[in-house]
């Protein structure tokens, strides 16, 4: 189980209202701790935790400043919360995997950096207390269903630890729930967190459990940091106007998290695994 749009012609889903008109906001709180490591939640869990975005109001580009020639754009919002989010160092680095799996799958890119943030907070080898794996928390069983299997020279687990591997897989994935959730984003994001099965469960509504549904909700915020706009006009030093390159860590904290039930997965209509190479 996946634990916290088709092709690129006429169904390609680049709008930004997409997943904003789908799914409902939630306030966002986070902080980032002494060692670095920022957390978020969609609820103030204690007193670190301070709103970070408000869920009843749109993230609104025209925080950020037109660039002047010759020099980079500034945004007015230099929140180190979401500075982080949109310069942690591992963004640009599985920027061209992310691309390219986005283009073969269909997909936003928005999309697909939502989930990994969600998910691992960019972080390759992340382990979930239920075992999913790496960027995208993919669960061997979900790899297993692909055709992933293990052989003489990587286990399933050493697979799914490979950004390459765990970024097409995770894309594919997504791919599948938008064709058999079309036009319902929250129910695509809810499948990822909980397995179609459960949202088919319940008559194909995000299911009652309280981590899936602030899932969906930090995702669809995470969405809006990640259009285009945002991408090209972040600027690439932190609030400190220092390099961001220690910040590395982001903990997600979504409640109900340790209450979800197994994760229910019916036979999907799987879309070919394109070349890689």
């Amino acid at each position: 189980m996946p634990r916290l749009r088709i092709r690129l012609a006429h169904l390609l889903l680049s709008s930004a209202g997409w997943l904003t008109a789908g799914a409902a906001h939630a306030d966002i709180f986070g902080y980032i701790d002494a060692e670095g490591t920022a957390h978020f939640s969609t609820e103030k869990l204690d007193a670190r935790y301070q709103l970070f975005v408000r869920g009843d109001q749109e993230f609104n580009s025209a925080q950020f400043k037109g660039p002047t020639p010759g020099t980079a754009p500034v945004p007015r919002n230099r929140s180190p919360l979401f500075l982080y989010l949109v310069q942690h160092p591992n963004l640009k680095k599985y920027e061209t995997l992310l691309e390219q799996a986005a283009r073969d799958f269909s997909l936003e890119p928005a999309l697909l950096k939502a989930i990994m943030a969600a998910e691992s907070g960019f972080n390759p080898t992340a382990v979930s207390p239920k075992g999913a794996l790496g960027l995208m928390q993919l669960m061997p069983a979900t790899a297993e269903r692909y055709g992933v299997a293990g052989d003489a020279r990587k286990s399933i687990d050493q697979k799914l630890f490979d950004p390459k591997t765990n970024i097409r897989l995770g894309a594919r994935y997504l791919h599948d729930l938008r064709t058999l959730f079309p036009g319902k984003p929250d129910l695509v994001i809810a499948s990822y967190n909980a397995g179609e099965g459960a949202v088919q469960k319940y008559r194909n509504t995000v299911p009652p459990y309280p981590e899936t549904r602030n899932y969906v909700q930090l995702v669809t915020q995470f969405y809006q940091f990640y259009q285009p706009i945002q991408a090209i006009q972040a600027i690439t030093t932190s609030a400190s106007g220092e390099p961001g390159e220690h910040r590395r860590r982001v903990q997600m904290t979504i409640p109900g998290r340790a209450n979800m039930p197994p994760a229910l997965a019916l036979p999907l209509p799987l879309a070919p695994m394109l070349p890689t190479e």
